[in-house]
Protein backbone atom coordinates (compact mmCIF):
# COMPACT_ATOMS: atom_id res chain seq x y z
CA UNK A 1 0.00 0.00 0.00
CA UNK A 2 0.99 3.20 -1.07
CA UNK A 3 -0.85 5.73 1.15
CA UNK A 4 0.87 8.62 3.39
CA UNK A 5 -1.23 10.54 5.44
CA UNK A 6 -0.92 14.76 5.37
CA UNK A 7 0.02 16.76 8.34
CA UNK A 8 -0.54 15.13 12.24
CA UNK A 9 -2.43 12.14 10.67
CA UNK A 10 -2.07 8.28 11.11
CA UNK A 11 -3.73 5.70 9.08
CA UNK A 12 -4.83 2.97 11.65
CA UNK A 13 -6.21 -0.33 10.84
CA UNK A 14 -9.12 -1.41 13.93
CA UNK A 15 -8.55 -4.29 15.99
CA UNK A 16 -10.41 -7.15 15.24
CA UNK A 17 -13.84 -7.32 18.17
CA UNK A 18 -14.64 -10.84 19.23
CA UNK A 19 -17.67 -12.30 17.60
CA UNK A 20 -18.61 -14.33 21.19
CA UNK A 21 -18.80 -13.23 24.93
CA UNK A 22 -16.76 -15.18 27.36
CA UNK A 23 -20.21 -17.26 28.30
CA UNK A 24 -20.43 -18.38 24.25
CA UNK A 25 -23.31 -15.98 23.16
CA UNK A 26 -22.56 -14.96 19.38
CA UNK A 27 -23.06 -10.90 18.86
CA UNK A 28 -24.58 -9.74 16.04
CA UNK A 29 -22.85 -7.58 13.91
CA UNK A 30 -25.34 -4.66 14.62
CA UNK A 31 -25.37 -5.06 17.95
CA UNK A 32 -21.42 -4.70 18.42
CA UNK A 33 -19.77 -1.51 18.87
CA UNK A 34 -16.31 -0.77 16.83
CA UNK A 35 -13.15 -1.23 18.50
CA UNK A 36 -11.59 1.98 20.07
CA UNK A 37 -7.92 -0.01 19.50
CA UNK A 38 -5.87 -0.15 16.61
CA UNK A 39 -2.39 -0.56 14.75
CA UNK A 40 -0.74 2.14 13.10
CA UNK A 41 -0.34 1.17 9.24
CA UNK A 42 1.15 4.61 8.00
CA UNK A 43 2.03 7.61 9.30
CA UNK A 44 2.84 11.36 7.88
CA UNK A 45 6.84 12.85 7.98
CA UNK A 46 5.77 15.10 10.29
CA UNK A 47 4.65 12.29 12.98
CA UNK A 48 7.39 10.30 12.11
CA UNK A 49 9.93 13.08 13.04
CA UNK A 50 8.73 13.24 16.25
CA UNK A 51 9.60 9.59 16.96
CA UNK A 52 6.19 8.59 19.59
CA UNK A 53 4.73 6.52 17.12
CA UNK A 54 5.83 4.12 14.05
CA UNK A 55 4.24 1.40 12.14
CA UNK A 56 2.82 -1.22 13.84
CA UNK A 57 2.62 0.77 16.92
CA UNK A 58 -0.58 -0.43 18.54
CA UNK A 59 -2.83 2.78 19.81
CA UNK A 60 -6.33 3.42 21.75
CA UNK A 61 -8.36 6.36 20.23
CA UNK A 62 -11.28 8.45 20.74
CA UNK A 63 -14.44 7.15 20.21
CA UNK A 64 -16.06 9.52 17.45
CA UNK A 65 -12.28 10.47 15.95
CA UNK A 66 -10.86 10.09 12.30
CA UNK A 67 -12.15 9.60 8.94
CA UNK A 68 -13.43 5.60 7.24
CA UNK A 69 -11.88 4.78 4.17
CA UNK A 70 -11.22 1.48 2.50
CA UNK A 71 -8.17 0.96 0.59
CA UNK A 72 -7.53 -2.68 -1.21
CA UNK A 73 -10.31 -3.97 -0.20
CA UNK A 74 -9.56 -3.13 3.82
CA UNK A 75 -11.31 -1.15 6.01
CA UNK A 76 -8.89 1.98 7.59
CA UNK A 77 -9.42 5.02 9.90
CA UNK A 78 -7.26 8.04 9.39
CA UNK A 79 -6.66 10.29 12.79
CA UNK A 80 -5.28 13.20 13.83
CA UNK A 81 -2.33 12.80 16.59
CA UNK A 82 -4.60 14.98 18.89
CA UNK A 83 -6.95 11.72 18.44
CA UNK A 84 -4.77 9.23 19.66
CA UNK A 85 -5.32 8.84 23.80
CA UNK A 86 -1.96 6.68 24.37
CA UNK A 87 -0.33 3.31 23.24
CA UNK A 88 -0.65 -0.02 23.66
CA UNK A 89 3.25 -2.27 24.56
Amino acid sequence: MNFKPLGQRVLVERLEEDTKTASGIIIPDNAKEKPLMGTVKALSEEVAKEGLLKAGSQVVFAKYSGTDVKLEGKEYLILKVEDLLGTIE
